[in-house]
């Protein structure tokens, strides 16, 4: 029984519980009471989390936890959930990301303070939902309603230009996400009426039918990545976020456009997938070097990490798409392994921005010697971010350039650069912020971080 109903209480846990919150604030105006629940739910919702990987089996590639009963019986839509080795992955990433920022937000927030706790909440169980889901309409609903959560995230707790930042994300992705629902409608026709993605990955299609399918999964899949060209709403949208935002949608909803990939487009579409690979190797080089030398000439913090982000998840599409056991792999280490680094400095700039409430990089300078810790980790994370031998950041490129090699020694030469264009803009940020004399008197009297931040 444990089994049934564990997956379904990871994902409706935090969406009850955020509502819950809401209810706190009409019952009472206690700050205190509200962080308390926030708190102990996330914790609780991580602790359910690590469960479920220890109950996981991983010798098998059949979906277990799997719970799956009729919703809506006269269009045959189901509550279909269930988990393999890959979505646990991420749904471990974002309870434990969530608990973080909950965490982050303890004491830096002070308007809307209910509100704020119930939007991360249903959002973390909103974005579980998108990983477990195994009925193509629950996935789309899970997918377009994680949308609202942050969409407030940014309109009403993000900087100056929020309400531009937060229109901005909210179109193209919902724009994108369009398609997507017309490509679920065709095949639920031709595949005898099921909307079970498991069912869609046997059903015959022709060519044109393929292509016509990835062209649709990829208008959502490549904005929420995101690729180029469709990726400007994320530099807008991190800069106004509040860090705890920038952190979920960095580490998280990134992955959830690659994700879509792996799970949705490659099976269902493999021929298409096949014969359009040069376009999409073309559009994720294009993430990796262009997007890299954008990052170099950023100024604000933010958006330089906003940025990397972009050549970083350049990596995990192109390793999709070499088709070969290296570039798979290194894709899903990179996808992991970029949630907790860049998730990592966006805290590290939050902690910056929170006492001089400014990310630009000029502003700073020597701020090691005031902030040790804080400078620790920022060069860790760093460090990590740049691909570093004995990283995590490391491990997932490397095999995606050895996949790369495989395919064509130009295009690994090619994947290789960013290596050291990463190196170069992350190293230059690192060096202004970081070390050399404290050049504003403002830097020199910075308080390190506490025990809650680190």
């Amino acid at each position: 029984m444990l089994q049934i109903s564990l997956l379904s209480l990871i994902i409706w846990l935090p969406i009850v519980g955020g509502l819950v919150v809401l209810s706190i604030h009409s019952i009472s105006r206690s700050v205190i009471v509200t962080k308390v629940v926030t708190l102990v739910l996330a914790i609780v919702n991580f602790l359910l989390s690590l469960l479920l990987y220890w109950d996981f089996d991983s010798g098998t590639a059949a979906m277990q936890f799997v719970e799956r009963f009729m919703w809506i019986e006269m269009l045959n839509i189901e509550y279909f959930v269930g988990l393999d080795g890959i979505s646990i992955l991420f749904v471990i990433l974002t309870t434990f990301l969530s608990l973080v920022v909950v965490i982050a937000g303890l004491e830096g927030i002070h308007r809307r303070v209910h509100q704020y706790f119930a939007a991360f909440l249903v959002m973390e169980g909103l974005m579980i939902g998108v990983f477990c889901a195994l009925d193509a309409i629950l996935f789309y609903l899970f997918w377009e309603a994680m949308l609202i959560p942050m969409y407030l995230i940014i309109g009403i707790w993000g900087g100056d230009n929020r309400v531009y930042a937060a229109m901005k994300f909210f179109l193209y992705t919902l724009v994108g996400s369009l398609l997507m629902l017309l490509g679920f409608v065709y095949l639920y026709f031709v595949s005898g009426n099921t909307f079970s993605i498991l069912d869609f990955h046997n059903v015959p299609l022709s060519e044109g039918s393929q292509i016509l399918l990835f062209i649709a999964f990829l208008s959502a899949f490549a904005v929420k990545v995101p690729m180029v060209p469709v990726h400007t709403w994320l530099p807008d949208a991190h800069v106004e976020a509040p860090t705890a935002g920038s952190v979920i949608l960095a580490a998280v909803m990134l992955k959830m456009g690659a994700y879509g990939f792996l799970r949705i487009s490659l099976p269902i579409t493999p021929d298409a997938s096949h014969q359009l690979a040069g376009l999409m190797i073309t559009l994720s080089l294009v993430a990796v070097v262009y997007i890299a030398f954008v990052a170099l000439v950023q100024t604000d913090m933010k958006k330089l990490i906003a940025y990397s982000s972009i050549s970083h998840m350049g990596f995990v599409t192109l390793g999709f798409f070499i088709f070969n056991i290296h570039g798979i792999e290194g894709a899903l280490i990179q996808m992991v392994s970029h949630g907790f680094i860049s998730g990592a400095l966006f805290l590290c700039v939050g902690a910056l921005y929170d006492r001089l409430h400014s990310r630009e990089i000029e502003g700073f300078g020597g701020v090691a010697k005031p902030m040790p810790r804080l400078a620790l980790f920022f060069l860790l994370f760093a460090m990590a971010n740049v691909g570093l031998p004995g990283t995590s950041g490391f491990v997932g490129e490397f095999l995606v350039v050895m996949g790369a090699f495989q395919k064509n020694a130009w295009l690994a030469l090619a994947a290789g650069m960013t290596l050291v264009l990463g190196a170069g803009y992350t190293l230059w940020m690192i060096r202004r912020v970081i070390f050399g004399p404290v050049e504003h008197q403002q830097v020199a009297v910075l308080d390190d971080v506490g025990v809650r931040e680190v």
